[in-house]
């Protein structure tokens, strides 16, 4: 009998226990990035742990840039050169999936390691073209033949020192139209202005940082001899962005960023002979691109 009084205490007190902590274990709850334009959260769910993917097109705007230009017989420097970019005209290559590289495009992966902060690998596909004719200031110097084998210079041959020159197509084409390849990271904050009753529709400001490499397939003539050069590892960029997101659904979102940035690239390629005919050139762009994205 004394030993069933035992046994019955223990398994009483042992359920108490249970019960108890039971009872005081914690709810989990999502942890919700505080907004920059609310003290309230308004959303009962956290993005953290989610992926996201986003494609879209773009326009940029590029401002005046210095391009030197060295190899045998010369070595000179355009000062602020004037280019634009040039977006595909409307048409089905921006739904064709097999012309989707065509146009002027963004795309981008990114992972929430918080509900308002995400880091992302993308490539933005720009394009840049240099105004010809234009009139520029010409540093440097230009033998009669340059490169090897020779390529004749006609009239541009000369010393100059801050003189004015007409660069016409007869000396030069400077284009990176497929393209000017910024390839990044970036970091990512986001902070919620609007949110639907629902929990499902909403508008968000998105902020970030990038830097990375840019890969450049340069198309040059110079002095009438070049080539669509190959992809190339030619510099660096670093960037600054935002933007607007709206969620049709938790998952489905559209997106329009706005990214300013900085280029430096020192190993453009020109005439095709990459050993010794070399050019460089530092840019700085103004980029607006509109994207679809689905958060996973």
């Amino acid at each position: 009998m004394k030993r069933a009084s035992i046994l019955v205490l223990a398994l009483l007190f042992g359920r108490k226990i249970n019960a108890q902590e039971i009872i005081s274990k914690p709810i989990s709850e999502a942890k919700i990035g505080k907004s920059l334009f609310s003290n309230s959260t308004q959303r009962d769910f956290s993005r953290k742990g989610q992926f996201y993917v986003h494609w879209g097109w773009n326009f940029s705007w590029y401002d005046k840039s210095d391009i030197t230009f060295q190899g045998p017989g010369y070595d000179f420097t355009l000062r602020n050169v004037k280019a634009k970019d040039r977006p595909s005209k409307l048409s089905l290559d921006y739904v064709n999936p097999m012309e989707l590289t065509t146009p002027q495009f963004d795309f981008r992966f990114g992972y929430f390691f918080k509900d308002n902060y995400s880091i992302s690998i993308g490539w933005d596909h720009m394009k840049y073209v240099m105004d010809i004719p234009q009139k520029v200031t010409i540093d440097g110097y230009i033998n009669a033949t340059v490169s090897n084998p020779a390529i004749a210079t006609g009239s541009y041959a000369g010393v100059y020192k801050d003189q004015e020159l007409d660069v016409k197509d007869d000396m030069l084409t400077f284009e990176h139209t497929d393209g000017l390849n910024y390839v990044s990271a970036e970091l990512e904050r986001y902070d919620d202005i609007w949110i639907a009753k629902n929990k499902k529709q909403m508008l968000t400001m998105e902020t970030g940082v990038g830097a990375g490499f840019v890969i450049p397939r340069s198309d040059v003539r110079f002095f009438g001899v070049g080539e669509n050069n190959f992809w190339n590892f030619a510099g660096y960029g670093v960037s600054l962005k935002a933007g607007l997101k709206f969620n049709v659904t938790r998952k489905l979102y559209f997106q329009n960023v706005t990214k300013a940035g900085y280029i430096d690239m020192d190993k453009i390629r020109t005439t095709g002979r990459n050993d010794i005919d070399k050019a460089k050139q530092t840019i700085r762009f103004l980029e607006n691109y509109t994207a679809i994205g689905y958060q996973f």
